[in-house]
């Protein structure tokens, strides 16, 4: 088995009990998933977009291990479902505009602390992520990118996702450089970005290019560890994630 199937059945564990879902838009799809943490508050945020290449298979259920897990560490966390390829709406540029919406409709859900708002994101989830950051649509601490796709023009090049990125431009390939992260460089958020050395799915390469590129940016890579480990509690790579997650520069 190889490192990037390891923790690949995260995608079928059955979840832990959803959060509550609160609608950013008259679309199925347009809804965050809030969790709230013990105590008072306010309570740091992070904003959390899952992956799937971008494709309307795959829901934000994955995220909701890592969002729990993020929770019980005493962080709220914001869970963005989206509109995917195969849905109405989705890809671009609808996608990313659900990106923007929803992350906004942070600064309106009471208790939160707008002052500590992280961004996050996993595989495509990752690009969605720094694409949000470098819109400057909200204050944000940091951008956290866990095994994300930075770079388009090589992702489709290199046919990842099985044709994912021509499916989310769908008939407007000229909007690539305007969603490309590594084209949107340099970005005034701080970015974080963790990678294993052994991903099949999203090669670390990604983040290489993107890291060497920024001069805002810093590289982890995770030695014998595959794509899905980042987003599974249970997975030797998750205490150095939730580090990073979980401690603002």
């Amino acid at each position: 088995m190889s490192a990037s199937d390891t923790s690949a059945s995260i995608l079928e564990r059955p979840p832990p009990p959803p959060g509550q879902r609160i609608a950013y838009g008259p679309d199925p799809n347009q809804f965050g998933e809030l969790r709230l943490p013990a105590g008072p508050g306010p309570h740091p945020v992070i904003i959390f977009i899952h992956g799937g290449f971008w494709k309307a298979k795959y829901d934000l259920t994955h995220a909701a291990h890592l969002c729990a897990a993020l929770t019980e560490a005493g962080f709220a966390t914001w869970s963005l479902e989206y509109r995917r390829v195969g849905q109405p709406g989705g890809g671009y540029p609808g996608t990313l505009e659900d990106i923007s919406n929803g992350a906004r409709a942070v600064t309106q859900i009471p208790n939160l602390d707008r002052s500590r708002v992280v961004v996050s994101g996993h595989s495509a989830g990752g690009q969605l992520a720094l694409w949000l950051a470098a819109q400057g649509a909200i204050e944000l601490q940091a951008v956290i990118a866990l095994a994300p796709v930075t770079d388009l023009r090589k992702a489709q090049a290199e046919n990842l996702g099985g044709g994912a990125v021509a499916a989310f431009l769908g008939d407007q390939p000229e909007g690539l450089p305007t969603c490309s992260p590594i084209e949107l460089l340099p970005m005034k958020v701080p970015q974080t970005l963790l990678h294993g050395t052994q991903d099949e799915v999203v090669p670390v390469e990604q983040s290489e290019s993107f890291a060497a590129a920024s001069a805002s940016a810093r590289l982890i890579k995770l030695e014998a560890t595959g794509h899905f480990e980042l987003i599974d509690p249970r997975s030797n790579a998750w205490p150095t994630v939730l580090s990073h997650l979980t401690t603002s520069r």
